[in-house]
């Protein structure tokens, strides 16, 4: 009988790939993490427990099979775990790479409760489809029929978006992706630094959804090359899948000083050098950390990614004012230690008060806070302690307080399509369509600032009801057309 590859969990110990020293890393771009070699790929998919009720899949948005594709891994039939793993997921590198498995499938891996280390889920799920593309087993999309009488617009090319588009084109529409920025990925290749994600692993996605016939327009904002109802004239049914870019504003004293900036600048202006270009606003310094002393403010993985590039930059010194503690923060633990290994310096339950500086910023005023009862959200509410006030040198502040949506009717020409108070879009939920017929949205715009594997969840879910909605269409034009040359002959 035939070696067991699976339930190894007792015999071999957890071991995530390699990462490399940080003294190393600090110096440059590339990921931090090496990858697996084969056969340790193999070992530790065979660490999976095989549960009867898999909660990695149960907790991971896309509901990845993930038992499945550790023990097709572990069988070393890596083409067959790839397959499995592309069912569901557009993007399985990038989630491999990005997604935070610390809260979603690894945190909820059941041989992790029992105290033998959770699987390493994410760097496997990396592992497989990298080596698809080595292999070559990743090529352009084979619709399944022809559909391209009727086209479909997809606004935004962020993950949302291009998910949509990639199961669309699937379909067999014809597909054009619209976006303002001269790249598509949205945050993917603008937002997210390439030590956490590398941006040929985004380029080659997009470039297979070109390869596939997917139509992309560039540096196209809509509102002002065109308006929401040209496009609604020109296609059958549209998304809006922008993602939300509003910065959330700090209210103190000084905080309009020049040298306090926003952390999506910093991180675009950072994220467009790695490309190659010349943009004067780091050039010149105003977004470039280097010889600064940085304060970042804020929690989430968007400060967690402003530190870490200020580091690589060449900061003197890079602190982090978060106003509560490591237990409640939202970014990633994982992003945090890998931070703290770089050199940052958290300074836990402290908020900015004040912000001094005429020519520049020099100095932050600060104030310990302690945890008081929750607030409306569940989440125990930051209150000053009196008397606790104290200064922190800051040439360079980051202000990544989170995102809210953009005014979308204004901007769009649309003053007609619908805003909850929150200023996301307003959806029927069964149907992700908006106030206007024939126009869906999915994503970061619908539910707010959320994680990248809930955009691929909501523009894989959203592609359907606009499936639905297209042959609901197609057929009753074809009905239409019938009746209408019925009477012609009558």
């Amino acid at each position: 009988m035939a070696d067991n590859p699976m339930l190894k969990f007792v015999g071999t110990e957890q071991d995530y790939p390699a990462k490399r020293a940080p003294t190393d890393r600090r110096t440059d771009f590339a990921e931090i993490a090496k990858a697996y070699a084969i056969e340790k790929a193999e070992e530790q998919s065979g660490r999976c427990s095989q549960c009867g009720v898999p909660y990695c899949s149960v907790h991971c948005p896309l509901h990845n099979h993930i038992p499945d594709w550790l023990k097709l891994t572990a069988e070393g039939r890596l083409r067959e775990a790839y397959e499995l793993s592309n069912s569901t997921s557009t993007m399985p590198e990038i989630c491999g790479r990005i997604c935070p498995q610390d809260r979603l499938c690894e945190g909820n891996c059941v041989i992790e409760f029992s105290g033998h280390g959770a699987v390493t889920i994410g760097s496997v799920e990396k592992f497989i489809t990298d080596t698809a593309w080595k292999e070559g087993w990743i090529e352009p999309i084979v619709p399944v029929r022809d559909r391209s009488g009727q086209s479909v617009g997809v606004i935004g090319a962020g993950p949302a978006g291009l998910t949509t588009a990639e199961y669309m084109r699937g379909h067999g529409y014809e597909v054009h992706v619209y976006d303002r920025h001269d790249r598509a990925g949205g945050l993917l290749t603008y937002g997210i630094p390439g030590f956490k994600l590398e941006k040929e692993i985004v380029m080659r996605r997009v470039q297979r959804l070109k390869d596939s016939g997917i139509r992309f327009h560039e540096g196209f904002a809509v509102g002002e090359d065109a308006s929401l109802a040209e496009l609604r004239d020109k296609h059958d049914a549209l998304l809006i899948a922008t993602g939300v870019y509003k910065a959330r504003q700090l209210k103190a004293p000084g905080v309009g000083a020049p040298g306090i900036v926003e952390a999506l600048d910093f991180l675009i202006a950072s994220n467009r050098k790695g490309f190659g270009e010349s943009v004067e606003a780091f050039d010149s310094g105003t977004l470039n950390a280097a010889g600064k002393h940085v304060v970042v403010v804020g929690g989430g993985d968007t400060a967690m990614d402003c530190v870490r590039t200020s580091v690589r930059q060449g900061a003197k010194s890079v602190r982090c004012l978060y106003r509560r503690d490591r237990d409640n923060m939202p970014g990633s633990q994982n992003e945090v230690r890998h931070a703290e290994e770089e050199g940052v310096e958290f300074v836990w339950l402290s908020g900015p008060q004040a912000f001094e500086g005429v020519d520049n910023v020099n100095r932050v005023k600060a104030q310990r806070m302690r945890l008081g009862p929750p607030d409306a959200s569940g989440r125990r509410s930051p209150q000053p302690e009196a008397g606790s006030e104290f200064d922190i040198e800051a040439d360079l502040v980051i202000k990544a307080l989170g995102f809210d949506a953009e005014d979308l009717p204004g901007l769009f020409g649309s003053p007609d399509l619908s805003v909850t108070r929150w200023g996301t879009l307003r959806v029927d939920h069964k149907t992700m369509q908006t106030s206007l017929d024939g126009v869906f949205a999915a994503g970061d715009i619908v539910r707010g600032a959320s994680l990248v594997v809930w955009a691929i969840r909501d523009g894989r879910d959203v592609a359907e009801h606009m499936h639905q909605y297209l042959k609901a269409k197609a057929a009753s034009d074809t009905a239409e057309q019938s009746a209408s040359k019925a009477m012609e002959t009558a």
